[in-house]
């Protein structure tokens, strides 16, 4: 949070002639500031997780989505279309593109590998990012108990979910999670860990702007 509070601080600006160098300024930090806090949320949630003792928690940045997944995501649309894709599995391995994964987690008390993408969830998308998140989780979700074995863990089911985070929920239940379902999601508090990130960021933007 540090070194986003540094970058924020040399962000360029164009200076609008009726707002003003003052508030050009600092609506070009806030506009920043947004951006950047999707990952300190990530980052937050991913570390506090880690105080906890039934799971383990990594990230993963190439996560290998194949052909036969991108097809067979393709022909599954609507509620039984989505109930279908929960209950396939497909070998993961084979890469045609790859997915950035913000958490993964193994859950010791019900052996289950889970994949979490992290989003502010404080507006809605539109309806073509929309679609292109739902297919990434869909994908995500039928390889995901074969990728299990790349971590070496033996999960007997295996969940592809969404936060969002402040309650705006583009893509709705199963997939998703917002804030009030976390600390009961996880079997462990992890709400209290975020907001404490959450307050010092908060504390050091607001000091920066008021310093503009």
């Amino acid at each position: 949070m540090d070194a986003t509070i540094a970058a924020l601080s040399r962000t360029r600006f164009i200076d609008d002639p009726v707002a003003g160098v003052k508030y050009s300024r600092a609506t070009s930090i806030i506009s920043s500031a947004y951006k950047r806090h999707g990952k300190i949320l990530e980052t937050a949630i991913r570390e506090g997780l880690r105080d906890s003792n039934r799971h383990r928690v990594w990230s993963e940045d190439n996560f290998r989505v194949s052909t036969g997944a991108n097809a067979l995501v393709n022909l599954l649309v609507g509620p039984e279309g989505e109930e279908a894709c929960r209950q396939s599995a497909l070998p993961y391995g084979d890469k045609a593109r790859t997915l950035q994964v913000d958490m993964m987690a193994f859950d010791e008390a019900d052996r289950t590998i889970r994949a979490y993408e992290v989003k502010r969830g404080n507006g809605q998308f539109d309806a073509g990012k929309i679609r292109s998140i739902k297919r990434d989780l869909m994908c995500i979700q039928v390889l995901l108990k074969s990728y299990a074995e790349t971590a070496k863990v033996a999960p007997i089911a295996a969940e592809a979910k969404i936060i969002f985070y402040y309650g705006v929920r583009s893509i709705p239940r199963p997939w998703s999670l917002v804030r009030d379902d976390l600390d009961g999601h996880f079997g462990f508090p992890i709400v209290a860990k975020i907001e404490k990130a959450n307050e010092y960021f908060r504390e050091r933007l607001h000091q920066l702007l008021e310093a503009v």
